[in-house]
């Protein structure tokens, strides 16, 4: 029992993008651009920045881990008991860019917030395709 408690899960979208690196890096790094296809927040692209992201349903404490401009921005997002780090992977393509982000830490007690994730990625990806769209 105790292994499986400590077997943790990862949620994993990825998806080709028609924008270069460079574009998508800012919808991923600006704060006023986060705040339209993810949350509000107080994002700064610092090593150690401490900021939140806010929702109607609750904060997530995030904390910058590693950032690569145009290349790779990794943060730890803990909410509601979950202690996790999402990494944002920018692969440049003959036809634009190729995006992964990875969501690891989910415990095998912690369902609800792996199917969330599950859900709520590829719609946040959604939104990102639109905003991306209005960025000249």
């Amino acid at each position: 029992m105790t292994k499986a408690a400590s077997e943790t899960r990862t949620v994993v979208v990825e998806r080709e993008f028609a924008h270069p690196p460079e574009k998508l890096w800012r919808a991923l790094t600006q704060p006023h651009l986060i705040a339209e296809w993810l949350m509000k927040n107080d994002f700064a692209p610092k090593v150690d920045h401490r900021f939140k992201l806010e929702a109607d349903w609750g904060v997530v404490d995030c904390q910058v881990v590693t950032i690569e401009p145009n290349k790779t921005l990794s943060y730890s997002w803990a909410a509601l008991g979950l202690d996790s780090v999402v990494t944002w992977t920018l692969t440049p393509t003959a036809t634009g860019t190729h995006l992964r982000m990875e969501q690891t830490g989910f415990t095998a007690d912690q369902t609800r917030a792996y199917q969330g994730a599950r859900y709520g990625w590829p719609k946040f990806f959604d939104g990102l395709e639109q905003t991306l769209a209005g960025l000249d």
